[in-house]
């Protein structure tokens, strides 16, 4: 397998003032220093309440070796980090290109939209006869543990073309203007921001394993704050 480990060109992507950009390379092998680097994004996202957006600039695929230095409880840290970025009170937007595994695809699968170059291939990284049992694995079979590229490469390590990644809506689109995608979805999502996002999200991940009377009082407690802050800005 052809391995392209270059990341996203970002020449001419635009970010705003308040904005917080991070390269994933899922060339190099997880560190201590991956987990900081996530984690200083959030703090970031987090103190700034939902202002600005967090661009990942996620591409590159780890060798045979990766996980030599590794261990359960540093994996354990970088997969709390993921988890804490996914529920930022702010979007999360990845700009994948060419191979993308290892902590690449973590970081991609945890974002809110996911923009690629029609190059991308997803990686689920093979070592000692198997494929990581990360929680890529997870977040694939979310997605359609039923489709047979998502099945292919959680069991083989097959690497997920792109145009099966974009039915599967592992990303959400793929474009060579990666500038003019950011600039169109930063437009298209700066209408919900901060704890209300992060809430969102919750509701629609609770949705596929909580019952309808169960869901019902956190929507309406939901419905009732949407109502208050209308009714605060009119008067």
């Amino acid at each position: 397998m052809s391995e392209k480990t270059s990341t996203v060109d970002t020449a001419g992507v635009r970010l705003g003032p308040e904005d917080i950009s991070l390269v994933v390379d899922g060339a190099r092998p997880l560190t201590p220093e991956s987990v900081a680097a996530v984690t200083a994004v959030c703090d970031t996202a987090e103190d700034r309440a939902g202002r600005g957006r967090v661009v990942l600039q996620v591409g590159g695929v780890p060798d045979s070796t990766w996980t030599g230095e590794l261990t359960v409880s540093l994996v354990s840290k970088w997969e709390r980090a993921l988890r804490r970025l996914e529920r930022l009170p702010a979007t999360t937007i990845a700009l994948a290109d060419g191979d993308c595994g290892g902590t690449a695809l973590d970081a991609m699968l945890a974002a809110d939209y996911r923009i690629a170059t029609a190059s991308v291939r997803l990686v689920v990284p093979v070592g000692d006869g198997a494929t990581w049992p990360g929680m890529a694995l997870y977040r694939l079979a979310q997605h359609g543990a039923s489709a047979a590229a998502i099945r292919r490469a959680v069991l083989f390590g097959t690497p997920v073309e792109a145009t099966d990644a974009l039915a599967l809506h592992l990303v959400d689109e793929l474009t060579e203007d990666v500038a003019g995608a950011l600039a169109t979805v930063a437009r298209r999502a700066g209408a919900v921001s901060g704890t209300e996002l992060a809430l969102r999200r919750q509701l629609m991940a609770d949705a596929a394993t909580t019952s309808f009377e169960e869901a019902l009082g956190v929507h309406l407690a939901a419905v009732d704050r949407t109502l208050r802050r209308a009714a605060g800005a009119a008067s």
